[in-house]
């Protein structure tokens, strides 16, 4: 067996397996990287409560069940633990349990639980749970959850603080996808998870006024570091400037991620306010439904993605915030380099391409949800394809609206979406997701570089986003810049975004 009792030394960002003996750095900073603490502390946790201001309410609470991001924004790490968990620099770190085994064939995983781990409920998080846990969500409708559960060919309880995992095929991200949703472990005498509190993190869910605002309590009895809060409540804000408005007015404390970057200069003043900036996960994703007829012709695709000036989006819908890429993949992924010129601005190019399709009347819908980087972008976007001669007709939708319409349904032709999880290139491998993108070359790249030997997984993985670009999949307009303000009393914000959590794990208030 390998000793994994130093996490950092085990993986590239979660994807590489045995053997490997050094971290790759990526400059990410800093924030609260060691294990919880061996109990509460002695001082009470703060009277005090934190406010944060976010811009989508989750449409449930139950992570199995949907995988929109504002779901695990909210509970992963914070009321919801994994065996392990990625922070801020990329690097796995333990949280449930304390070490790991991998075995020499790299089928094998076998997790030490830490003895003191309990649920809000009382009772321990020991290897029957997490079994319980594994075997719960193996079937859930959340792809995001079923996927990487579904490598596992059996979960084991070797003894109460022993957990024996075992996998179809090796996987060179297996452990890295457990530290999200997929790896969530979840108190198994809790069934109903849209309503009920069934975490072992540091707070646990109090109430819910819908369109509003959501409030987490401190969960008294935590096992670990006690929680800085006495309470955190998530407002929800459809109006970008009402958020900033809240936070100049101080009834909120922190924008989780500002959606005006126009507004920058409103929170200049240092002594009042603290704005963080770093990168995230966040691919702003110009999507294409492959299922309809013009979008099949990669000659259409191409047409579209020389016809958007990107740069021009960034500069004028998001004040200069953000960074090119290119394909679905971001700057802190191993396998990343920059394929933002595989289609440069060419409007002429996208004229003849059209020509040569026999499209030069083409009319798209452009269907995307009310957020604001979405609906600022999509003007802009018409604007530059009706250019080139295509007609796009933008719809702007609720978010719940959009969901169902054109997430579910597939009734859109263009849409405009910041696919916040990381690691997501995998979902261009699903063809029932709901882009239809079927491209079996890069479904088999995908599958090689995850069971490949661990020095071939990121030359693997560059040629599969290459393919994915070169092939115009989508248009990746932008990464999304995390851009956090917050008042400056507090301390301990991440300074960027690598996980889907908004982790306020770390967040304390001065003096």
């Amino acid at each position: 067996m390998t000793k994994g009792g130093t996490f950092a030394r085990r993986l590239i960002r979660g994807g590489l397996a045995a053997g490997l003996v050094a971290l790759v750095a990526f400059g990410l900073g800093a924030c609260t990287t060691t294990p919880p603490g061996p109990g509460p502390s002695d001082s009470a946790a703060a009277t005090s409560r934190l406010v944060v201001g976010a811009t989508l309410e989750p449409p449930t609470l139950d992570f199995s069940q949907s995988d929109a991001a504002a779901i695990p924004q909210l509970l992963l790490y914070n009321v919801y633990e994994t065996l392990v968990k990625q922070d801020d620099t990329g690097a796995i770190r333990p949280l449930l349990a304390t070490s790991y085994q991998l075995s020499d064939d790299r089928l094998a995983y076998t997790f030490t639980l830490d003895p003191k781990a309990t649920f809000a409920s009382g009772a321990p998080v020991d290897a029957a749970a997490v079994v319980a846990s594994i075997e719960r969500f193996k079937s859930a409708p959340n792809s995001t959850v079923a996927g990487p559960l579904g490598l596992v060919q059996q979960a084991v309880a070797l003894d109460p603080g022993t957990v024996a995992v075992t996998l179809t095929r090796p996987s060179n991200s297996w452990l890295y996808d457990m530290t999200s949703t997929a790896g969530i472990v979840a108190d198994p005498a809790v069934t109903d998870l849209a309503n009920g509190t069934a975490g072992s993190g540091p707070y646990q869910f109090s109430d819910w006024v819908k369109g509003d605002r959501i409030n987490l309590t401190a969960n008294a009895s935590y096992w670990g570091q006690r929680a800085a809060f006495a309470g955190v409540e998530f407002r929800y804000f459809a109006d970008p400037n009402a958020m900033d408005s809240a936070l100049l007015s101080g009834d909120i404390d922190v924008i989780s991620d500002l959606t005006s970057p126009s507004s920058l200069a409103a929170f200049a003043d240092t002594a009042k306010y603290q704005v963080v900036k770093g990168t995230s996960t966040g691919e702003v994703v110009l999507g294409f439904n492959h299922s309809q007829a013009p979008l099949k012709d990669l000659r259409v695709r191409q047409a579209i993605n020389y016809a958007i000036d990107r740069q021009a989006i960034i500069d004028t819908a998001w004040g200069g915030q953000g960074q090119l890429i290119g394909s679905m993949v971001d700057p802190t992924d191993p396998y990343y380099e920059d394929l933002s010129q595989t289609y440069p601005y060419d409007p002429e190019k996208a004229r003849q391409l059209l020509a040569d399709a026999g499209l030069t009347d083409l009319a798209l819908r452009l269907r995307v949800p009310v957020v604001p980087y979405a609906t600022a972008t999509a003007q802009i976007v018409a604007s530059q394809l009706g250019q080139v001669g295509i007609t796009a007709t933008v719809d702007e939708l609720d978010f719940s609206t959009w969901l169902s319409q054109v997430f579910t349904n597939g009734d859109y032709d263009l849409t405009i979406v910041n696919h916040a999880e990381p690691r997501d290139i995998a979902s261009f491998a699903k063809p029932d997701y709901y882009w239809h993108y079927d491209n079996q070359q890069f479904q088999d790249l995908l599958a090689q570089a995850d069971a490949a030997a661990p020095d071939q997984y990121v030359p693997l993985m560059k040629q599969a986003a290459r393919l994915l670009a070169e092939d115009a999949a989508a248009d990746w307009l932008f990464l999304f810049p995390h851009l956090v303000v917050a008042k400056a009393g507090l301390t301990g914000i991440p300074p960027n975004s690598a996980t889907v959590s908004f982790d306020v794990t770390t967040i304390a208030a001065s003096g």
